[in-house]
């Protein structure tokens, strides 16, 4: 007689390890993304702070601090990938990802000190405008809008089914969306010569900081 129970077995565990072979393959792959992603914008920081001080515009500055923060979580997420691969083990009963906790806890403190001190300068540049380059600020916000839309698209496949990817897709096209509006600013300081546009703008970035990093306004529970 046959053993149908037990070749039934050996279907169910043969698919399940196809399965997760496929989804190593799939998280393999936007491994790459991130990788590609991380290296990317962390390059595009650099040299914004660089042009930010060189142009002497704070809202290059300050969009180089979201886009730091964003760089951070996008690392974040890439790592909370990699250790959700890990089965459970030891002590780690539930596994690895609440490790990301304390890098997320850390790069809170971190974009906290830093929006601060370009709200500080900005508010007081608000009453004493300085002069700038404008066309600096056109120049270097528009190849953020090209970085942070082009490294979007490469988690925009995936957005549906990761929440890791889903939140790399969503920072990368806020930063995009960032860059774009301190770009529009830029050619709009180059129109009219309105020196408080960029600090104008600088507190909106890190307003926007602040407001990413504040949590979810709690839902009315029916049941209370």
């Amino acid at each position: 007689m046959l053993d149908h129970s037990h070749d039934h077995r050996h279907l169910h565990d043969a698919h399940g390890a196809h399965g997760m072979a496929a989804h190593g393959h799939a998280r393999a792959n936007f491994g790459r993304a991130f990788a590609i992603g991380v290296a990317l914008n962390a390059a595009y920081v650099v040299a914004e702070v660089f042009y930010g001080v060189v142009s002497h515009s704070l809202a290059l500055l300050a969009d180089a601090g979201h886009n730091l923060g964003d760089v951070l979580a996008l690392a974040a997420a890439w790592g909370a990938s990699i250790l959700g691969q890990r089965r459970p083990a030891g002590r780690y009963t539930y596994g690895f990802r609440g490790s990301t906790i304390l890098v997320a806890l850390g790069n809170a403190v971190l974009l906290l000190v830093i929006t601060g001190g370009i709200a500080w300068e900005a508010i007081r540049r608000l009453q004493s405008p300085e002069p700038l380059s404008g066309m600096i600020v056109v120049i270097v916000a528009a190849v953020g809008v090209v970085i942070n839309g082009s490294t979007a698209l490469l988690f925009m496949a995936g957005r549906k089914g990761d929440l890791n990817i889903r939140a790399a897709f969503l920072h990368l096209a806020s930063d995009a969306a960032v860059a774009l509006g301190v770009a529009l600013a830029g050619v709009l300081l180059l129109m009219t010569g309105w020196l408080w546009l960029d600090p104008l703008v600088a507190l909106a970035v890190a307003a926007n900081i602040i407001r990413s990093g504040l949590p979810p306004p709690r839902l009315p529970n029916p049941y209370e």
